[in-house]
Parts: structure tokens; sequence; C-alpha cells
């Protein structure tokens, strides 16, 4: 599969960032650990949702953009960049 072809799968085009970002964060959280930060925070994810919004074979829903962006403290344009 092409470059391309692998843009069109993908159901986000921030999960790349976010994984990048998470794994910037102290510590470098696993995908568990991280998970557990955002239930604290108010956003009721597993291990697997983070998995495969990573991956980009899952959605990312606004509110949890919104919740990702205050985690981070970055903006909603540095979660989209491609």
């Amino acid at each position: 599969m092409d470059k391309d072809q692998v843009r069109k799968s993908r159901k986000n085009i921030s999960g790349q960032n976010i994984k990048r970002l998470r794994e910037a964060l102290p510590h470098k959280p696993s995908q568990r650990v991280f998970s557990e930060i955002l239930q604290r925070e108010g956003l009721d994810v597993d291990k697997n949702v983070i998995q495969k919004i990573e991956a980009g074979t899952r959605p990312v829903k606004d509110t949890e953009l919104q919740m990702l962006t205050k985690v981070f403290g970055v903006t909603y344009e540095e979660l989209m960049e491609e």
C-alpha cells in the first residue's frame, strides 16, 4: 500500500501526533498509564482506545480532542498537523 492509500485508510489525522506527544511526556507513559491520566481528567478512555487512535483505526471525538489539547498543552492545530 502506498503512502496515499495509507493516508486515505486512516480514520483520523491526529493519531500520530497524539502518539508523538504522549511519548514526549515526562516518563514516557505507556498507553495504559496515559489512559489513566485522561481518566483522572474526566475522559473515560481505556488503553485500547488510545491504541486505536494512535494507530489511526478509530476516529477521535471532539470531546477527546478537547481534553488532549488540555493534557498536552497544545492547540488543536498542533494535533491536526500532517
